[in-house]
């Protein structure tokens, strides 16, 4: 699997969210120059989200995923298929933009991106094909099989 493909692709979607975030922090400060509270809240507000956009965007610009090999803990930049009684996913172990989903090239599959910050990312670092993990998902304790990581 080209991992360059979905770091490009997930980038090309990041890129996307910091411009609007970018745009929309310079409309609200253009608009909190009337000196109105509410306007100057939103502004930082809107500000701190274009900054954090922006340094997603770097992180996964310096993101070079290598492959697994056979054995090796799972860890950033893995792709990894998990599954339970309600079926399976896969995922993409990436520095940036949990909750985005990518595909595969030629459209081959999809892929949902999570960070090792989140709690499915956190669970999987350092864990093998054939462990078992847990996380709370809507406020239910979910298991999950690893079933392939590459």
């Amino acid at each position: 699997m080209d991992k360059t493909f979905l770091v490009q692709q997930l980038g090309s979607k990041l890129r996307a969210l910091a411009d609007q975030a970018m745009r929309t922090a310079d409309e609200v400060r253009t608009e909190a120059k009337t000196g109105a509270a509410r306007a100057v809240n939103l502004a930082k507000g809107t500000s701190q989200r274009s900054d954090a956009a922006l340094a997603a965007l770097d992180a996964l610009e310096q993101f070079k995923p290598k492959p697994l090999t056979k054995g090796q803990p799972i860890g950033l930049g893995a792709i990894v298929e998990i599954e339970n009684d309600e079926g399976g996913r896969t995922l993409f172990i990436a520095p940036a933009g949990a909750g985005e989903e990518i595909t595969g090239p030629d459209g081959d599959g999809f892929f949902q991106v999570v960070t090792p910050g989140s709690p499915i990312g956190r669970a999987l670092m350092g864990k093998r094909v054939g462990e078992v993990v847990e996380t709370v998902i809507k406020g239910e304790l979910t298991e999950w099989s690893i079933t392939f990581a590459t």
